[in-house]
Parts: structure tokens; C-alpha cells; sequence
């Protein structure tokens, strides 16, 4: 019988990656301005299944994930993706509602200041018309702050290639 063992180690080797998307597509996205994502939450999804049992809700912390990758990856965009962009601080989380197993969430974010170590943006997250959270993050660029420090050449989560391709699957171009 044979059986095929993966590692960390091949992994890196092999320049595999496994990443986290909270976010299932994008509806809308103006560069250097906004960006529209939506979330279908499936009770597929493992987490659901601890959090919690008999009363699955997604975690809070995984609803500002998607609101930081939907953030991050406009902040990112705006330079083609040629620096490493982090989620440096969350300066807001306002929860109004849960989000259970069948529901579709909407997450708006918009670029509200960009400079050239960091960037601030405000997000929403809206179930239908209802508001389910508001959320304020700030991004930071690590290579404009922390001099001297080597980062690895690629991007952390998307180069500019992997983002276009991205977008023409949901069938999107860039707005400007």
C-alpha cells in the first residue's frame, strides 16, 4: 500500500502554501477605494461544529479575519502588491447581530487614509440589510517599518498576478 505523508518542510520545499480565505468572492472592487466581498457561511465549515455545539455561530474573531482580508487586499492592491501588507491593529469591533450557518454576509470596505507606511480602513459586515458588524483596522506596510529586517520577496498573501487572476474568476476588472 502506498501513502503519501506531507510535511511542513515539503511544503516549503515545494513553495505550497495553505491559506486561510474567509472571504468567497468579490462583488465589487475600485481600486484604491472600496472593495465588496461576500461570505457564505455553510455549516460544512469545521468551526461551526465547537462553536458552538448544538448552536453553531461563526466566531467573531473569523468575521474580523474576513473583514481584514477584504481590507488588506484592497490596501495591497493599490501598489500592485510589491509590499507586505499586515493587519497591525483593530481599532474597532462592534458586534450587533450573530451569524449562523445559512447566512450570506456582505463585507464593505473602504480605504479611509493611505500613507506610506500604513493604511486605515472602515469596514461593515451586513446580513441582507442588517447590520451585523462595523469594523475599523489599520494595515501596515513592513517593509516601509521595519528598516533592516529582511522579509521573504513574495507577498505574503497575494502578488499581483494571483490578484487579477482572482478577479477574473468572479469575472471582475479593476475600477478606478
Amino acid at each position: 500500500m502506498n501513502v503519501l505523508v506531507w510535511s511542513a518542510r515539503q511544503g516549503k520545499e515545494n513553495n505550497l502554501r495553505v491559506r486561510w480565505i474567509w472571504i468567497d468572492k468579490f462583488v465589487e472592487f475600485v481600486s484604491g477605494q472600496r472593495a465588496v466581498a461576500i461570505k457564505n457561511v455553510s455549516l460544512a465549515e469545521e468551526h461551526l461544529h465547537d462553536h458552538f455545539p448544538g448552536y453553531p455561530i461563526m466566531p467573531a474573531s473569523l468575521l474580523i479575519e474576513a473583514m481584514a482580508q477584504t481590507g488588506g487586499i484592497l490596501v495591497g492592491e493599490m501598489r500592485n502588491f510589491s509590499e507586505k501588507v499586515i493587519l497591525a491593529k483593530i481599532s474597532k469591533a462592534v458586534f450587533h447581530a450573530v451569524v449562523r450557518p445559512g447566512d450570506q454576509v456582505r463585507l464593505e470596505a473602504v480605504v479611509d487614509n493611505i500613507a506610506e507606511e500604513a493604511a486605515t480602513v472602515s469596514g461593515t459586515i451586513r446580513r441582507d440589510q442588517e447590520l451585523i458588524a462595523e469594523i475599523g483596522l489599520m494595515f501596515s506596510h513592513i517593509d516601509k517599518n521595519l528598516g533592516g529586517m529582511e522579509f521573504p520577496e513574495e507577498n505574503f498573501v497575494f502578488d499581483n498576478d494571483q490578484f487579477m487572476d482572482l478577479m477574473r474568476s468572479y469575472r471582475l476588472e479593476r475600477t478606478s
